[in-house]
C-alpha cells in the first residue's frame, strides 16, 4: 500500500528571481501534527498566484519521494554544493512512497484514513522551479523525465497526518497524469 511520506504547508514570500522581486508559495515546511483538508487545500498553506495554483481543481500538489534521488543528482551535476533536498522542496504539499505518475490517471482518487483526494492535472514546471531548484535546466529536466507530480482536487474533506498509508481508487481511465504532462511539455521538449 502507497504512504503519505510527509505533509507541507507554506506561506506566499518574496524571493529574488533574475533581478526581480516575485510573489511566491513554492517552499513549503513539512507539518508534524494532522493538518484540516478544505475544499481549497490545506489549513496553512497559500498559493501566490491563482491562475496556475490552487482553486478547486490544483488545492493539493502531491510528488513521489521516488524522485528525489533523480533531483538531488541534477543539482549535483549542476555544480551544487549542497544537493540535499529534504521533503516539499520541489513545492509539494505531499510526499508520497509507492505511487508514481506512471500509475496514476486523471480521476483517480487517493483514499486516507479521513480524506479523499481525486487527481485533476500533472504539474506545469516554471521559473520558480528553476529558482528555487538552483539551475536554469530543471524545468526542462522535468519535461524530459517526466518527474511532474501532480494536482488534487479535495473529494472529501478531512485530514491528514504524515505517516498515513492511502489506498489509489481508479478512476474512468480515459487520459493518464505521464500522457497528460507529455502533452503540455511538447513545445518545450523541442
Amino acid at each position: 500500500m502507497a504512504q503519505l511520506v510527509s505533509v507541507q504547508t507554506g506561506a506566499a514570500q518574496r524571493m529574488e528571481i533574475g533581478g526581480r522581486s516575485i510573489l511566491t508559495a513554492i517552499g513549503k515546511q513539512p507539518v508534524a501534527d494532522t493538518v484540516a483538508v478544505a475544499p481549497l487545500g490545506l489549513q496553512g498553506d497559500e498559493q501566490a498566484d491563482l491562475s496556475v495554483h490552487g482553486g478547486l481543481e490544483k488545492a493539493v500538489y502531491a510528488y513521489p519521494s521516488e524522485h528525489y534521488g533523480y533531483w538531488q543528482a541534477a543539482r549535483c551535476d549542476a555544480g551544487l554544493g549542497d544537493a540535499s533536498l529534504p521533503p516539499g522542496s520541489l513545492g509539494e504539499n505531499l510526499t508520497l512512497a509507492g505511487l508514481l505518475e506512471s500509475g496514476v490517471w486523471v480521476g483517480d482518487v487517493l483514499k486516507f484514513p479521513d480524506c479523499e483526494l481525486r487527481v485533476t492535472l500533472p504539474r506545469e514546471p516554471c521559473y520558480k522551479f528553476n529558482a528555487v531548484m538552483g539551475f536554469a535546466r530543471a524545468s526542462k529536466l522535468m519535461a524530459q523525465s517526466g518527474f511532474c507530480g501532480f494536482y488534487l482536487a479535495v473529494q472529501t474533506p478531512g485530514t491528514l497526518c504524515a505517516g498515513q498509508a492511502f489506498e489509489l481508487i481508479p478512476g474512468r481511465r480515459n487520459v493518464s497524469i505521464p500522457a497528460l504532462f507529455a502533452a503540455k511539455m511538447s513545445k518545450h521538449l523541442r
